[in-house]
């Protein structure tokens, strides 16, 4: 398995580019199926991933696999490096697994896309060709930055997923979305460009030559004590901001305003998770010792982002603000589960990315479909939608309760697993996060009682209901977040063996959980004394 002889990850990454070059070199003659190229290419990407995590061994998932390395600047020690742990792998393919459904949605989201089925495209089609081929080269940065393996190559696809996001919000968003666009960009640059004094101080500090950059040299130099803080702070500065994270999240709820609902779905459903993920794979193996100075503080911005974003959803008019909100309580959860330096916690915050992902995504296409249906964002404007679209508000019910982690549903597995993981180790913390899970269920059941209970609105009587092609868009997802929630062991085998290996490069020992979690922490039929 470590000796790859097909470039898989690769492959998943330049074979959108493709897609999307293929896409503006149309000729305008068959331009008006460029949404088939684009669903058909996405579909290819899927199928790909599906190939390639059959070549992973999921019983060695603490180890990264289809590894792939070519020197990129030597002179500098830049690497192109490549390989996945089973987190890296599950946000692959929670990438390549939307994408396709966000095109789906997209079909006809935009509202010239109808104008692309004649024969002649004119502005209409290109507009839906260009943000077609921004999703798909987005795919390709997404996949690249989770497979990357040298802390450089990190860092430039850190910062080249602004450049597509960017021009998908201030090209396709509402009324403000410049404004979204401009703030979204000048946060993330802020932060990269912190990020980037620490990638170099990093590499003047550690070993050099042709291979300086590469995450597995870098971890356990010998570091400085102040050195260490501040290359510690310079990384989770860029995270924090990425995740997002209170006080530096303020760019979320202006962008997925904005935003088409596809957009949304990939900018806070995966692209979000890099800052979560940038924390787990490299702020805590290269930077151990900061990383346990710096977790009291951060476990206190993660409860505060926990209630926090939940008491601003509450109070929120705006649907797609509401759920970005909820986003932001979400992530304190993670990042809470990473820092609180457990196996269980670990466990639960790396499956917590992923089952985000789907239900958040779910509620993001959902209220897309909703928006275009009436026009309007606004909760006041929707009411007794339930008996109306029926198929709809059931669809929209269960990806609520997902959010507000209703046992039998995948989220229900990852938020026990952090709150109890937490508590073995910061038990105050725990119980005041508690408290998140009480206001999930109030801002997701307002929610839904505003837009779907009670009279209907005359206007709304003749609303249809999802169509085919939206039912697969949505179908998928829901059966996810159902099947992970009966049945949690695939997933959780991907994240046991690298909470582990995380804690022994932190230099923490594990916490026995405080009641009993045999059945969602110790999945496997073996018992492999990770628990110590």
């Amino acid at each position: 398995m470590q000796d790859q002889t097909f470039p898989w990850l690769t492959t998943l990454i330049v074979v959108p580019l493709l897609g999307a070059a293929l896409l503006w070199a149309l000729p305008e003659s068959v331009r008006r199926h460029s949404r088939h190229v684009a669903v058909g290419v996405s579909l290819v990407v899927l199928a790909l991933g599906v190939v390639a995590t059959l070549a992973f061994d999921t019983s060695a998932a603490g180890t990264h696999q289809l590894l792939e390395q070519v020197s990129w600047i030597p002179a500098l020690g830049v690497s192109y490096a490549l390989g996945v742990n089973g987190v890296g792998l599950s946000l692959v393919l929670l990438s390549v697994v939307l994408v396709p459904l966000v095109l789906l949605a997209a079909w006809r989201e935009h509202p010239d896309a109808a104008a692309a089925d004649g024969a002649s495209e004119g502005a209409a089609g290109l507009r839906i060709r260009h943000y077609f081929a921004l999703v798909l080269v987005l795919e390709a940065f997404m996949v690249a930055v989770f497979a990357a393996r040298d802390v450089f190559l990190f860092y430039v696809l850190f910062e080249a997923m602004l450049i597509p996001v960017y021009f998908m919000i201030g090209a396709f968003g509402g009324l403000q979305r410049r404004y979204a666009a401009v703030k979204f960009l000048l946060f993330s640059l802020a932060g990269g460009l912190v990020m980037l004094v620490g990638v170099v101080a990093l590499y003047l500090n550690g070993p050099g030559g042709p291979d300086g950059f590469l995450i597995e040299n870098l971890v356990g130099i010998d570091l400085p004590v102040t050195t260490e803080r501040l290359l510690f702070l310079a990384f989770f500065l860029a995270f924090a901001i990425k995740a997002p994270m209170w006080p530096v999240h303020t760019w979320l709820p202006d962008a997925a305003e904005q935003s088409p609902a596809g957009t949304s779905v990939l900018l806070v459903g995966v692209l979000d998770k890099v800052g979560t993920f940038g924390m787990l794979t490299l702020c805590l193996p290269l930077f151990p010792n900061a990383s346990q100075w710096a977790a009291p503080v951060i476990i206190v911005l993660a409860v505060v982002s926990i209630l926090y974003g939940a008491l601003l959803a509450i109070g929120q008019e705006d649907l797609m603000r509401l759920i970005a909100y909820t986003s932001v309580s979400h992530f304190g959860f993670i990042v809470l589960g990473i820092f609180a330096f457990t196996s269980v916690s670990i466990q639960g915050a790396s499956f917590y990315m992923v089952n985000h992902g789907l239900s958040t995504g779910a509620l993001f296409l959902l209220g897309g479909f909703l928006v275009a249906r009436r026009g309007s964002q606004r909760l006041s404007d929707f009411g007794g939608l339930q008996k109306v679209v029926p198929v709809l508000a059931g669809t929209f019910l269960v990806a609520g309760l997902s959010a507000l982690s209703l046992p039998g549903l995948s989220t229900f597995v990852s938020e026990f697993l952090v709150l109890v993981g937490t508590f073995g180790r910061n038990q105050p913390a725990a119980v005041v996060a508690v408290l998140g899970v009480v206001l999930a269920a109030l801002y997701v059941l307002i929610m839904y009682q505003k837009v779907f209970t009670g009279a209907v609105r005359p206007e709304l009587s003749t609303m249809p209901d999802l169509s085919s092609r939206e039912r697969w868009v949505v179908g998928p997802l829901i059966a996810a977040m159902i099947a992970l929630g009966f049945y949690p062991a695939p997933a959780l085998d991907l994240f046991r063996e690298p909470a582990t290996q995380t804690l022994l490069e932190v230099g923490v020992q594990d916490v026995e959980p405080s009641m009993g979690l045999g059945f969602l922490a110790d999945t496997s039929s073996t018992d492999d004394g990770s628990d110590q």
